[in-house]
């Protein structure tokens, strides 16, 4: 990967999968780069929120232009195929190359925003490059809460534009993005034996694609969350689960890919439970053919046995752990007690009568920007563990308004099924300025060098620009990037020739900024 063109960028995109760099987990990667920057004489800079600062002075020459602020995050989703032993907090990304693409084929490959982040480093670094002052902001914990750009203080920054090099479509100028906030949903299920004659049973969803939660949001794609709901909902029709514990996501702003429900069903149905999860699964393979033709349904019993009473229902739960054991007496052991408790059937109806209600995906389009998503939320993560229930769903809107009033639906909704839920994280969208002098610019730069205009959107992401303008409301902004696909999701990939051209034409936007207007 090293060898690639430009070099500069794929070599410090190398370094960026060999140090891991999980979200909250960003300590190391930033040492690192306070020693690559100290090696190169450029200063650096860590405020109080843990975003990383590094400094240059303006080519010889350029010294009185605005400075400018290269912006990237340091931290990635950490996602994996199930089956695939990776540890995000100590091991490197493999990442591969193939048919013009880099590409992590069994986990996340943190393009997003790698690949920004090695654009900004390679910049500072570039000999031959007349710029203004350069400034690179690289903020922590953007996937997970956006901490970095909301600790911010006001005034830290000196530069005039900001250019942020996070979108993920080559040929379009980004000029403004959604705001979001999350939705959290708690209860505690009171617990219950289950009846003799029951077995456990572990009822598998997976086989989706999953993705961004915003970026994907419109395509159609399954819910493993929601479809677990409705396939247990269904199962109720022609047995009597008593559900133990459920598990699905592992990121609000990932769409769930997998998930898992160890239950209670009587032992004498077995044969009638397989034979419905078969026609189940035939109804969604059609139902997904084009979105998700992968989508799997599966149920097995569990072997059981004694004497594991220590065995956590987390590690049966986990996508690791397919094919642990469930603590229970085994009936050839001479007993048939299931010793984990289910929960209480009422609250049981009323979790799935709450997840298969509660909305999920696109809610409004975009008026002024065809084919673009204006408001959604996501079902990311849902989890019961000995009798605890919790949810997380992430709302997304380019209307601040739009977003917080989804969200107190949400809140309404749950509350209206006697559970406990609340907003928490909330961020601004950015407001896109079609008057914008870095855009003129850009556009200027950009049809000089490739022969025609760039397109104009904005996305259905959050970018940290709302945050950076509501602490730095003098910043006229921008946002570009290569082709990424499948972002947030394992098999991620970044095109190589993109990655080239938008080195291209930073370069060019760099040396227009250098000289006078």
């Amino acid at each position: 990967m090293k060898n690639l063109p430009p070099r500069s960028v794929w070599s410090h995109f190398a370094t960026l999968c060999a140090i891991p760099r999980a979200s909250l987990h960003e300590a190391t990667m930033r040492r690192h780069l306070i020693d690559w920057a100290k090696s190169h004489h450029i200063a650096s800079t860590v405020d109080a929120a843990g975003n990383l600062i590094l400094t240059k002075p303006a080519s010889p020459g350029c010294e009185g232009m605005p400075g400018v602020i290269l912006q990237g995050h340091l931290d990635m989703v950490c996602q994996a195929n199930t089956g695939t032993q990776h540890d995000f907090e100590r091991d490197p990304i493999n990442a591969v190359v193939r048919d013009g693409w880099v590409v992590a084929e069994n986990t996340t490959l943190g393009a997003d925003n790698g690949i920004g982040v090695a654009l900004a480093l390679a910049a500072l670094e570039e000999p031959d490059l007349n710029h203004p002052a350069l400034e690179v902001l690289l903020t922590v914990n953007e996937e997970s809460g956006m901490d970095g750009a909301r600790g911010l203080a006001p005034g830290t920054l000196q530069g005039k534009t900001l250019i942020n090099l996070d979108t993920e479509e080559w040929g379009h100028f980004y000029l403004g993005c959604a705001g979001g906030v999350d939705v959290e949903v708690r209860h505690a299920c009171p617990p219950e034996a289950v009846p003799p004659g029951y077995a456990v049973w572990r009822l598998e969803v997976a086989g989706l694609k999953g993705g961004h939660s915003g970026i994907d949001i419109h395509l159609g794609r399954g819910n493993a969350i929601k479809l677990l709901a409705e396939a247990l909902d269904g199962l109720a029709e022609i047995a009597d689960p008593r559900l133990i514990a459920l598990a699905g996501g592992t990121a609000r702003n990932a769409i769930p890919r997998e998930a898992f429900a160890v239950l209670a069903l009587p032992a004498a149905d077995g044969a009638r439970i397989e034979a419905w999860v078969r026609e189940k699964h035939a109804v969604w393979q059609s139902r997904f053919a084009g979105a998700d033709a992968k989508v799997n349904l599966a149920v097995r019993q569990e072997r059981l046995h004694p004497g594991a009473d220590d065995l956590p229902l987390s590690l049966a739960l986990s996508p690791e752990g397919r094919g642990n054991e469930i603590t229970a007496l085994s009936s050839e052991e001479g007993g048939n007690e299931i010793t984990e408790k289910a929960i209480n059937k009422a609250e049981q109806d009323r979790l799935l009568t709450f997840l298969n209600s509660a909305a999920n995906g696109v809610a409004r389009m975009s008026e002024n920007f065809p084919g673009v998503v204006d408001t959604s939320d996501n079902l990311g993560v849902v989890a019961l563990e000995q009798g605890e229930f919790r949810a997380t769903f992430k709302v997304r809107s380019l209307h601040d308004g739009r977003a917080d009033a989804l969200a107190d639906a949400l809140v309404d909704h749950a509350e209206s099924h006697g559970l406990r839920a609340s907003k928490a994280g909330a961020y601004p969208g950015w407001t896109p300025n079609p008057d914008s002098p870095l855009l003129a610019l850009c556009q200027h730069v950009y049809t000089r060098e490739f022969g025609q205009p760039a397109g104009l959107q904005v996305i259905h992401a959050g970018l940290e620009c709302g945050l950076l303008a509501a602490s730095h409301p003098h910043l006229d902004m921008i946002s570009f990037g290569p082709d990424i696909r499948g972002a947030h999701a394992p098999g991620e990939r970044v095109e190589i020739a993109s990655v080239e051209r938008c080195w291209r034409l930073l370069k060019a936007v760099l040396q227009a900024l250098a000289k006078p207007a």
